[in-house]
């Protein structure tokens, strides 16, 4: 076990801290999409204004500088709309910022990989620690100028990174880069100019407790009916009081519908955004708020009765109920799902995997129990070499949309999720449990076998089914063998209950009484009488 890692304490995951909803704008007019449009592009040219200044201060901006921006803001918008540009620019520069630090530490994973390949002596095994030397001399030359490229960009990132200075594309990079390759994107100039457009707009306003409705910019009354507060150089299109402008549409949210109700009715704060679906030619508002977290249940409470153990991977949930001991009981189940198509479909295709999971888990009364991964490392080729349908593999696991899935839902029908260290699971899964669970109608998988190790250290019970035997191989000599039963488990040395009725199968219970007997059944070597018997004397004449 020395060259094994320690494994991490299990722990319930914590609940979410905010919920979103979305409904379409139906029945939305001509003129109302006009005047979407012509806010939208407004607010999003301040919204490009303002991201470059705030990537401009860099590490130099502070409270002053931000009050500046907003400043500057409120003379072509409103001061709420002001807030919520700046507070939006300020999430997009840290969110930036993080994924800048992760680039960062990529790189160094990848250059501290090669270096050590590369100092190691040709056709060198590795071991499961480390990596071996590369297998030919030409492979061992293409690193090198791998090296120098890797070294290179870390070199750039870092000084990016000590200066403060990021790289952001209002509507994302991958359809700006789209512009230039039209035909592989399967779009024409027109509709990549329409989604382009689109993606830059800015129609999003944060809530406020205590004003009506709980926002003063977008707001949704309680019987669906949705107006904007239009920005100070677009007032003339008013259609209300205020400078407001009231949609023909009107929303009525199906999921969370009484939630978001009851939130408006109290005045309670409530953020809203309007976005376009060009492909669809469709308009939505999204509407969001913050919920108090949710009270943690113990762990020990939540491994009161077992759990279901899961095991993720690229195409199916693998899961099997364990009782309070880290038994299987039952079957496994499988809940597959297929991540292809569009991003909608793909996420429709979770969504139903992990409703029929927690519904199962909700007929029994069960926690469930997952594996707290993370491949944000583990994807790169410096690591895996030429194991490329591995990096695939793991690369179009949804780790990140079934966490974020999973917790939403499940917070919502009241289960426990507890996340457990994913270390070696599914090889001790495969190693002590697919073989004793495997049998002539079932076969068990390699991840059948790893949703019941992931189960078992959820329940603070070891992988392995037994432990080593004591060196009297008898239970009375230095304890009981078996890891299942503890000293302070009743009846554990005890003798099995006796089953009323007989022991044969052919015999129903409650008849035949002499089944039972075997003295009656005139077998050799016993007698066929109960009674007091006396053996004859032998003649003596013979």
């Amino acid at each position: 076990m020395g060259g094994l890692r320690v494994v991490g304490a299990s722990f319930v995951v914590p609940g979410p801290s905010g919920v979103a909803v979305r409904d379409r704008l139906k029945g939305l007019t001509v003129e109302d999409e006009r005047v979407l449009r012509l806010v939208g592009d407004h607010l999003g040219s301040l919204a490009s204004r303002d991201l470059k200044a705030r990537c401009a201060a860099g590490l130099e901006h502070g409270n002053e500088a931000w009050a500046s921006r907003k400043r500057a803001l409120t003379g072509e918008s409103s001061s709420r709309w002001a807030g919520s540009l700046t507070k939006a620019t300020h999430d997009q520069w840290a969110l930036a910022r993080r994924g800048q630090a992760a680039h960062i530490q990529q790189l160094e994973a990848g250059v501290n990989t090669i270096r050590h390949r590369l100092s190691l002596p040709l056709g060198e095994k590795g071991s499961k620690r480390g990596p071996g030397g590369y297998r030919s001399r030409r492979e061992w030359h293409a690193k090198t100028r791998r090296l120098g490229v890797l070294e290179d960009r870390l070199e750039r990132a870092g000084a990016d990174w000590a200066a403060g200075r990021v790289r952001v594309v209002r509507g994302g990079k991958r359809l700006f880069n789209n512009r230039y390759h039209l035909e592989q994107a399967q779009l024409t100039e027109e509709r990549w100019r329409a989604r382009w457009e689109a993606s830059r707009r800015f129609l999003r306003a944060d809530g406020e407790s205590g004003k009506r409705y709980g926002n003063e910019t977008i707001r949704v009354s309680p019987d669906g009916e949705v107006s904007i507060r239009l920005p100070a150089p677009l007032a003339h299109l008013a259609n209300a009081p205020h400078g407001r402008y009231v949609l023909a549409a009107r929303v009525s949210f199906a999921h969370r519908g009484e939630t978001w109700r009851d939130r408006v009715g109290a005045n309670r704060a409530v953020a809203y955004r309007i976005h376009e679906d060009v492909q669809r030619q469709r308009w939505y508002l999204t509407a969001s708020w913050t919920i108090p977290p949710v009270q943690t249940v113990l762990l020990a409470a939540v491994r009161t009765g077992g759990l279901i153990g899961v095991d993720t991977n690229a195409d199916h949930l693998a899961a099997w109920r364990l009782d309070v001991h880290g038994n299987p009981v039952g079957a496994p189940r499988r809940f597959d799902y297929t991540l292809s198509g569009t991003a909608d479909h793909r996420d429709a295709q979770v969504r139903h995997a992990l409703t029929r999971l927690l519904h199962w888990a909700a007929r029994h009364r069960l926690a469930i129990a997952v594996e707290d991964l993370d491949f944000t490392a583990e994807t790169s080729r410096e690591k895996h070499g030429r194991r490329k349908h591995f990096r695939k593999l793991i690369s179009g696991m949804p780790v990140a949309r079934l966490r974020a899935r999973l917790v939403s839902m499940a917070a919502e029908l009241g289960i426990p999720l507890v996340a457990v260290d994913p270390a070696y699971t599914s090889r001790w899964g495969a190693q002590h449990w697919q073989k004793p669970l495997t049998t002539s109608k079932r076969t068990t998988t390699r991840h059948d076998a790893a949703a019941v190790a992931i189960g078992r250290r959820a329940l603070g019970h070891p992988v392995r089914r037994r432990t080593a035997p004591p060196r009297t191989h008898q239970s009375d000599g230095y304890g009981h063998r078996t890891v299942q039963a503890g000293p302070e488990t009743p009846g554990r040395e005890e003798a099995r209950p006796r089953i009323p009725g007989p022991r044969t199968r052919s015999v129903p219970p409650g008849r035949g009484a002499n089944a039972g007997n075997q003295n009656a059944q005139h077998r050799p070597g016993r007698s066929a009488e109960q009674g007091f018997w006396q053996q004859d004397s032998l003649p003596l004449g013979l």
